[in-house]
């Protein structure tokens, strides 16, 4: 295996972008510290957008190596050659060439995980046959020395006959290493003979490779294996796991309180020195009640939406989230689907974006469809805030169960409701689409516990974090000013007012009869007969519309109307909020039964312009789309009907 040189101007070398700058790609299997040197060699520059014509995610960042510009491109994580689901399609699609407008990378960076070296070779060995110029990245070869395994890099090199560097990414050791040597991809060596294809020798030819580089395999993790005792057990494992899920919500209300109350606070202040320093009514009324009071009323949440994402990234960075898809893998099974699909499913806590799209990593049509339906179930960041200022209004929050507080028990409740509820719909809809076939295995490969590295968890907090906050910067800025136009309009002269009883210079009056007499109440008051058997009121019914663009804006639609009747109290105003004129004139808005309604509406109903556009393009058609509109919001209304009846017979 003695090494060769590889030159780039002889037959068949790889195509280079037009503009002459590198492309390398980098290739590995899920888990195998591939993020992690890419995010360290681009410094997160990277930009994201789709391959041409499939909705695969494509990731493409900027690295400098001895002062040449390089493209580095993140593939899609593939345990092999031989695709079984649309991510490991394009990855084989990018190597051989096939995806428009691409071409072939001129080199590959081969990411292989020193603690499962036996089987990171066989891939290596499919890679070495496409005749790319490639470079081994060995990862987690600390993890290997710290369980007694061993090996010699410079002897897997000699043995594989490419280089090969070592690399422990999450602390950033080995990256400065990597980059030096992109721009010298032309002369990296390469083999003499390609590994063989035949299954049987190419394992053969691994055991030849690990046996001339020293390898030792690492033994197995003692916390790991005596960890997995209790987590994987069927039964304790399930009660573990109950018990985290509690936990976690628990924390978010908790921990999160104070900081919440700190930029309620600061939104107050800023409120008060509008009203206080800009005399044009107009403007004031911009910018304290749509931009401070709407998009302000969402931002208060803030502190729950961070702190949700880095307990997302801890529980995933530490190796717990692998365990729970294989307990939920025979839950799954009930419903049709397999481990794999609770995977895009849990992607869903943060958004049903990244978890519809992660269904491209399942091999069966069936199973991506099923899952894409249920996915919008699944309790999004976006509910949150909702969830927050509905929980809010219906628990008192010195009420407790044991050492629970009720309020985060009920949040578990509504995330529990949200996740049976998917289950049940995509057992539906695989049932609906099923039509035989032979199942594809589950394989997912179990990490060793790690204490995950702050610039591993901070990153991906970060990233979900900002998305929340471009979405109230972009759709809640807009839907916000929206309402309060239509909040404001029409006019009425002084006349009107004082022929309805309003003392024109008294503005909170002015401003609540405004409001009454507004579009928006109008539109509101249009749709009454069909949310009335929910106890909704117009000003209900508007942030329940207003919503469809983002479940966020109910919160700022509702912070709009209670600055309008009380701008130095909202809080209070939303509690004290009773109707105005029907058979109801005079109760409380918000009532148990209610917010009862109103939880669990937000709990089925499909509203996010957003995740309907991704449906469309994922499904490649409006039939899936249409079909998810409307079933997610007859069951809505249904769900919702049900949650009022049963809370009012309960005397709620």
């Amino acid at each position: 295996m003695s090494p060769g040189c590889h030159d780039t101007a002889g037959a068949g070398a790889p195509r280079a972008p037009r503009d002459g700058t590198p492309r390398i790609a980098l290739v590995g299997a899920p888990n195998s510290g591939k993020t992690s040197l890419f995010n360290g060699l681009t410094g997160l520059r990277a930009k994201t957008g789709n391959y041409p014509g499939v909705t695969v995610s494509r990731f493409v960042g900027t690295c400098h190596s001895a002062g040449r510009r390089c493209l580095v491109e993140d593939l899609p994580g593939t345990y092999g050659l031989e695709p079984v689901s649309p991510d490991e399609q394009v990855a084989v699609d990018v190597l051989d060439g096939r995806v428009e407008g691409a071409g072939r990378p001129d080199a590959l960076l081969v990411v292989a995980d020193a603690t499962t070296l036996r089987r990171s070779l066989g891939f290596v060995a499919q890679v070495l046959a496409r005749g790319l110029p490639v470079c081994v990245v060995v990862t987690f070869t600390d993890e290997l020395a710290r369980r007694q395994g061993s090996l010699d890099a410079d002897a897997l090199a000699q043995a594989l006959g490419v280089p090969v560097l070592p690399v422990i990414g999450h602390r950033g050791q080995g990256v400065a290493q990597v980059r030096e040597r992109l721009a010298g991809y032309g002369s990296w060596p390469v083999p003499a003979l390609a590994p063989p294809a035949e299954p049987g020798e190419r394992d053969a030819w691994v055991e030849s490779v690990l046996a001339f580089a020293g390898y030792r395999p690492p033994e197995r993790h003692r916390v790991t294996r005596r960890v997995d005792a209790v987590l994987l057990h069927p039964v304790w494992g399930t009660v573990v796991f109950l018990a985290v899920m509690a936990l976690f919500f628990q924390t978010v209300f908790t921990l999160a309180a104070p900081l919440q109350n700190g930029v309620e606070a600061l939104f107050s202040q800023l409120s008060g020195l509008v009203a206080a320093h800009v005399d044009n009514p107009w403007l004031a009324g911009l910018l304290g009640d749509a931009l401070i009071g709407g998009v302000g009323g969402v931002l208060v949440f803030v502190p729950q939406i961070v702190l949700l994402f880095l307990l997302l990234a801890l529980l995933e960075g530490v190796g717990y989230m692998s365990r729970a898809a294989f307990l939920m893998d025979r839950v799954m099974a009930r419903a049709g689907l397999e481990g794999r699909a609770f995977v895009a499913l849990l992607s869903s806590f943060a958004c049903a974006i990244p978890g519809i799209m992660a269904t491209r990593t399942l091999p069966s049509a069936r199973d991506r469809l099923a899952t894409m339906m249920a996915a919008p179930l699944m309790t999004c960041s976006a509910r949150l805030p909702v969830y927050v200022l509905l929980i809010g209004l219906l628990v008192d929050p010195s009420a407790g169960v044991g050492p629970f507080g009720a309020q985060g028990l009920v949040m578990f409740g509504l995330y529990l409701l949200g996740a049976v509820s998917a289950l049940a719909a995509a057992w539906v809809f695989k049932k609906l689409g099923d039509r035989g076939g032979e199942p594809v295995p589950f394989f997912m490969e179990m990490p060793p516990y790690r204490l995950p590295a702050p610039r591993a968890v901070l990153p991906a907090m970060w990233t979900s974090a900002r998305s929340f906050l471009r979405k109230c910067s972009t759709v809640i800025v807009g839907t916000s000013v929206l309402l309060w136009l239509l909040l404001n309009l029409p006019l009425h002269p002084a006349a009107e007012l004082r022929a309805a009883g309003v003392d024109p210079a008294a503005s909170r009056s002015v401003s609540a009869y405004t409001v009454d007499h507004s579009y928006a109440a109008d539109l509101g008051r249009a749709v009454e007969p069909v949310f009335a058997p929910l106890g909704f009121d117009w000003r209900v019914n508007v942030g329940v519309l207003s919503a469809q663009s983002a479940r966020e804006t109910f919160v700022a639609t509702l912070g709009q109307v209670a600055a309008a009747e009380d701008p130095e109290q909202p809080a209070r105003a939303l509690r004290a909020m009773t109707h105005a004129d029907g058979p109801h004139a005079g109760e409380r808005v918000f009532t148990a039964p209610t917010v009862a309604a109103l939880l669990v509406w937000f709990v089925y109903a499909l509203q996010c312009t957003a995740t309907v556009a991704v449906l469309r393009r994922e499904t490649g058609t409006w039939r899936w789309p249409a079909t998810a509109l409307a079933y997610l919001t007859v069951l809505a209304w249904l769900m919702a009907y049900l949650a009022r009846t049963v809370t009012a017979a309960l005397g709620g």
